[in-house]
């Protein structure tokens, strides 16, 4: 019997809440908006209301293709220069910068305006056809009756800390709410299978269930979180708030041999996508044995291409003038892949490469009977920690990204959206949908999403089997591995002068989930077996 519907996300009670709204007679935006409402308590560190995100929504119906991007900008009040002379260092893979205090990583001043609430909203509003109310309501009940610590929640909060960055576990325990929900007496995160249940969130949810957003961003819960965040220092103001709003722009389209890709805008990570597709798109790459070390260079030098392209020219193209016609031309891919082709290596330079940011983001991939796409990516950033008393959610982190150094694509500056790699993404086949995807995974999405995307096109992989096969990454001149990448293969890397990191997990360098739209009309979901993944079906 042919499937009607599909949610595929990291969590299960979270891909339950959307499957229900599909089953209930929700489109897929509906089943989108319950399932990240949802994701919001059951992954809090991934992601929550005061996050950011940006979300992709195809509706074959009525023509209707963009995306809905809630980008979390600095606050009005913040400076070009109001870090620089606290700046230690910057992470290895590029995605964030250490300072003296860490005040751009833990504590109020780390946090952006939130958006992702109001780009549920806007998305519920735009394209949805139950009742908001309905579809807080799988949200409400996992936040009142509670649910309990999954293994990867578990492994991720345990995180080691790094160089200049807070360990995720002092993410958790930094309020007094969090430390009385996630957190044992001695401060550690609870254990696998611990129960959690958070009422307070519950009463937030409930809130604007009946008001709305509005409440959350000129009402009485703005100024109990302004009252809150200005209290203990932060510079997120209750005009930042209220003057906040989403920005729903078409796709950024591109192509690779016979299909064609859309995907979001800068400051979204589709454009380095893109640029990676249309590098290797000059490679036989069927010709390379798949994870062979031939195969890891030719994807590992586009993939460093790309990154420091992003670093030079990528920003919020409110701010800065991203040379998109450039960068994404077929020529411009010709002469990188050439120089590939000749042995060229390309550099991609930091400041520091002492740290690695966490990688605090969740991602759905929904699917409808009528064939409506929804691909959502939403995140806390780096989690600030904060949670206001009597809330229960927590506040992103995103000013922990933006440059310290003046006068730079990614430096800060007030109103400005940082450079995130996300990048929901649909790829068309003869005009028809044939894959919904994106992940979660730092500045690693766009490395994830392109493995997993030639794994299809060139490698004929089912979905399941795409996602999950080892991957590796270069976002810096070091090239890493997940631990499934054998080391007859990095020892041939090395001989050839790359350095290699060897990760220890099998599964990482993003956590790509998906749903194949197949021609004979069924649909086939892949769920990144590092993530408590699933793919539910209607």
């Amino acid at each position: 019997m042919k499937r009607k519907g599909m949610v595929v996300c990291p969590q299960p009670e979270a891909a339950e809440s959307g499957i229900e709204v599909l089953r209930a007679g929700g489109n897929a935006i509906d089943a989108a908006v319950a399932c990240a409402l949802a994701q919001t308590v059951v992954d809090p560190l991934m992601c929550g209301i005061a996050g950011f995100g940006t979300a992709a929504v195809y509706r074959p119906g009525s023509g209707q293709h963009e995306y809905v991007d809630f980008h979390a900008p600095a606050p009005a009040a913040a400076r070009p220069d109001m870090w620089e002379h606290l700046l230690e260092g910057e992470a290895r893979d590029g995605f964030g910068f250490s300072i003296r205090g860490r005040l751009n990583d833990l504590g109020p001043q780390s946090i952006g305006v939130p958006g992702t609430l109001m780009g549920l909203s806007r998305l519920h509003q735009r394209h949805g056809t139950m009742p908001w109310r309905e579809l807080l309501q799988p949200a409400i009940a996992w936040a009142r009756e509670g649910y309990f610590v999954r293994p990867a929640m578990h492994l991720f909060w345990s995180d080691e800390p790094m160089a200049g960055r807070a360990a995720n576990r002092e993410r958790l325990a930094y309020s007094a709410s969090g430390r009385q929900m996630y957190c044992r007496a001695d401060g550690s995160p609870k254990p696998i299978g611990a129960p959690l249940s958070n009422p307070d969130y519950a009463d937030t949810l409930e809130q604007l269930a009946q008001e709305g957003h509005d409440s959350f961003y000129r009402g009485d819960i703005a100024r109990r979180m302004i009252d809150d965040i200005q209290g203990a220092g932060g510079i997120l103001s209750l005009d930042d708030l209220a003057h906040y709003d989403v920005r729903c722009t078409p796709p950024l389209l591109g192509s690779y041999k016979n299909r064609r890709i859309t995907t979001n805008q800068p400051p979204g990570g589709g454009a380095m996508l893109l640029e990676m597709l249309n590098i290797l798109e000059a490679f036989e790459l069927q010709g390379l044995a798949h994870n062979s070390p031939e195969y890891i260079q030719a994807v590992c030098e586009a993939m460093k291409i790309a990154t420091a392209d992003k670093d030079r020219f990528i920003g919020d193209p409110a701010f800065v003038e991203v040379p998109l016609e450039r960068i994404l031309s077929k020529a411009y891919a010709a002469e990188a892949a050439a120089a590939i082709r000749a042995g060229e290596r390309a550099r991609v330079t930091r400041l520091d490469s002492a740290a690695v940011v966490p990688r605090d983001t969740t991602h759905l991939s929904v699917v409808d009977n009528d064939g409506n796409c929804v691909a959502l990516t939403h995140s806390l950033g780096m989690p600030s920690g904060v949670i206001t008393p009597g809330l229960g959610f927590m506040y992103n982190g995103c000013m922990g990204v933006f440059d310290p150094r003046p006068g730079r694509a990614g430096s800060i500056a007030p109103g400005k959206s940082r450079f995130t790699s996300s990048c929901p993404s649909i790829v068309f086949k003869d005009d028809r949908p044939e894959i919904v995807l994106g992940a979660p995974g730092g500045t690693q999405i766009a490395m994830g999403v392109l493995q997993t995307l030639l794994n299809v096109f060139e490698f004929g992989m089912d979905m399941q089997q795409a996602v999950s096969a080892p991957r590796f990454s270069s976002t810096s001149d070091m090239i890493d591995v997940c631990n499934r990448i054998p080391r007859r293969t990095t020892d041939a890397l090395q001989a050839a002068g790359y350095p290699v990191a060897r990760n220890p997990f099998g599964y990482t360098i993003g956590w790509v989930h998906a749903i194949r739209l197949r021609e004979d009309g069924e649909l086939e979901g892949g769920a990144d077996p590092g993530r408590d993944g699933v793919a539910y079906a209607l």
